[in-house]
């Protein structure tokens, strides 16, 4: 997991060459660009979706992993919690393809606001979508990166 500011994103270049590519994305004027409708930046190896919804309660929300791809989480408007745990210490109650969703306690917590950025990796179980105090709604982009062919 890497949590941090959107004009550090070059710190974390050269781990996979789809990551720095999505890395350069993290900027004003791109992040301005990216639509409901995914934005294919090379297939399905790398793409980013807008996603616009409320915060929900921890009650309604349940943690998701992924085998092969990592997710980088943008938040352009507004704040929400996200929860991370290991799937070791989780119940998983659906799988479809790279979806793992699971249910159970949080490790950690942290806050998600504009300006910074979410790097989970594969196997990172991670939480969203959680109000911070109260409902609100929220402008999110998503990055999906394959790292695992």
């Amino acid at each position: 997991m890497i949590l941090a500011k959107n004009r550090e994103a070059a710190a974390y270049r050269g781990l996979h060459p789809r990551l720095d590519r999505a890395l350069e994305c993290l900027n004003d004027a791109f992040l301005a660009t990216v639509g409901t409708e995914t934005t294919r930046l090379d297939g399905d190896a790398l793409y980013v979706t807008r996603f616009d919804y409320d915060t929900l309660p921890l009650d309604e929300t349940f943690f998701e992993a992924h085998k092969r791809y990592l997710d980088i989480h943008v938040m352009l408007k507004g704040s929400e919690r996200v929860d991370l745990a290991h799937p070791d210490g989780l119940t998983l109650f659906e799988q479809s393809g790279d979806f793992y969703g699971y249910r159970g306690a949080a490790e950690q917590s942290l806050l998600l606001r504009p300006g910074k950025f979410l790097v989970v990796f594969p196997g990172d179980a991670h939480r969203i979508k959680i109000a911070a105090d109260k409902p609100e709604l929220v402008s999110k982009a998503v990055f999906k990166i394959l790292v695992y062919e």
